[in-house]
């Protein structure tokens, strides 16, 4: 006779984080369930295609495919699988993309058990439950390594005689290292850089690295007006990780499509590639480049560039896992919001430890953050500490709001150089200006 009794259901658990991952496969093995786990996304793909699991609960911040992707990739080929998207980031902009790539639910970080169950028996019918309860050999530059700030606002461009000793350009800096040129992000800031750059050239050919953080538009907008795109003389190299129902390069042609802009993207003359990055470590070329996800709406992530002559880290748009904003989730203690925000800062104080520049989100004040909580941008003192705690050499603050003009950020200069004075340790500090040029010998120099 055939055996009638329910099949144990399987379950697909993709977490990069092993103790998460851990946690998560002892709740799920003690009530019956069949576990296979992955510690990225790409492995998670390949898993769900070869054993069709019944749900997969999949982690939105991975290397090697996030969340997005993942989804995705999934919804193409199994239909029937139910998603479960999980999150330590409680953001509608993220539960909306986690909707649109074919998620069935979306939790918050730390899954209990009775959350979970509670999913599961959301997506799946009563008889599908479980039966219990990169280098070569170039020679190395002997110039030192250097960046220069071409934008340095956040939101929307605010030109204007109250902003003209910051400036009033979205985010752009450019660094030079090795041989290389490396632009981190292409905001309005970029137009002015690649004016600067033609000139500079001339004739010859220029060979770039422009690494995107995210998409939101004042990290994208001013790509259209990069005069060196235009150029067939000239090789660039896109790198990001964005991903949701649309991928990298959908959304960079996608502002430059007939109702916006006169120019398609694939009509630009320069030799172009862009490219979805997977692993959160990579060279260009001699340089080394991680990459950490960050606390902001969507796909974002931060860079750390390691050179010959010490390293940069670049994180334009990253809000602080604040015990009051983590402990609005009704199904966690404050203990358990409070070690999970410890858990998290832990990790950044690690990915910046021991940076000689770090470029920091710093767009509102201490005053103005609370009326900005889930915004995703940091606030000063919480910056300004970490910075101190990863021992920093010299900190830039970033991403200037743009309702402050230069008397405000000078004010918030004088504040944070206080705090630093206040806690007894050494940290140089410094707002970002459009036109600054930063030599990283100088900063352990000044320090």
């Amino acid at each position: 006779m055939p055996d009638s009794r329910p099949r144990m259901r399987t379950i697909l658990l993709i977490e990069d984080d092993a103790e998460n991952r851990r946690l998560t496969s002892s709740l799920l093995d003690s009530r019956d369930w069949k576990v296979l786990e992955a510690e990225d996304g790409q492995a998670g793909i390949e898993l769900a295609l070869k054993h069709r699991p019944d749900v997969i609960l999949c982690d939105l911040l991975m290397p090697r495919s996030n969340g997005f992707q993942v989804c995705r990739a999934i919804r193409q080929q199994l239909q029937p699988t139910k998603i479960i998207m999980i999150s330590g980031r409680d953001y509608e902009a993220d539960r909306a993309s986690a909707r649109e790539a074919g998620a069935d639910e979306y939790l918050l970080k730390p899954i209990t058990w009775a959350l979970l169950q509670s999913a599961i028996e959301r997506v799946l019918p009563a008889d599908r439950q479980p039966i219990a309860p990169g280098n070569d050999s170039r020679e190395v530059s002997s110039s030192p390594a250097s960046l220069k700030f071409w934008g340095v606002r956040g939101s929307i461009p605010v030109p204007g005689p109250t902003t003209v000793g910051y400036g009033g350009n979205t985010s752009c800096v450019e660094v030079r290292a090795d041989g290389e040129i490396i632009i981190l992000d292409s905001g309005s800031g970029i137009r002015s850089l690649g004016i600067s750059l033609e000139r500079e050239f001339g004739q010859q050919p220029i060979r770039l690295t422009i690494l995107i953080t995210h998409t939101h538009w004042d990290h994208i907008q001013g790509f259209p007006f990069f005069l060196p795109a235009y150029n067939e003389k000239n090789v660039i190299r896109v790198l990001g990780y964005e991903g949701a129902l649309a991928g990298l390069s959908s959304i960079l042609a996608g502002q430059m499509e007939t109702p916006f802009f006169p120019v398609h993207l694939h009509d630009l003359s320069s030799n172009i590639a862009i490219e979805e990055i997977k692993e959160m470590e990579f060279n260009i070329r001699k340089v080394r480049v991680c990459a950490k996800f960050v606390n902001h709406p969507g796909i974002c992530v931060g860079y750390r560039l390691y050179t010959s002559s010490g390293s940069i880290a670049y994180l334009p748009d990253n809000e602080p896992y604040e015990l009051l904003k983590l402990h609005s989730r009704a199904h966690i203690s404050a203990e358990e919001a409070r070690a999970f925000a410890t858990a998290e800062r832990a990790k950044l104080v690690e990915f910046l430890d021991g940076c000689e520049v770090v470029v920091l989100d710093t767009q509102f004040t201490d005053e103005e953050y609370p009326q900005h909580l889930g915004w995703g941008h940091g606030s000063l003192s919480t910056v300004v500490s970490l910075a101190l705690a990863a021992r920093a050499q010299r900190l830039f603050l970033f991403h200037h709001d743009p309702e402050h003009d230069d008397r405000m950020i000078d004010d918030m200069v004088a504040r944070a150089r206080a705090q630093v004075a206040t806690s007894g340790k050494s940290l140089l500090v410094e707002a970002a200006r459009e036109g600054a040029e930063i030599r990283l010998g100088a900063a352990k120099a000044a320090s």
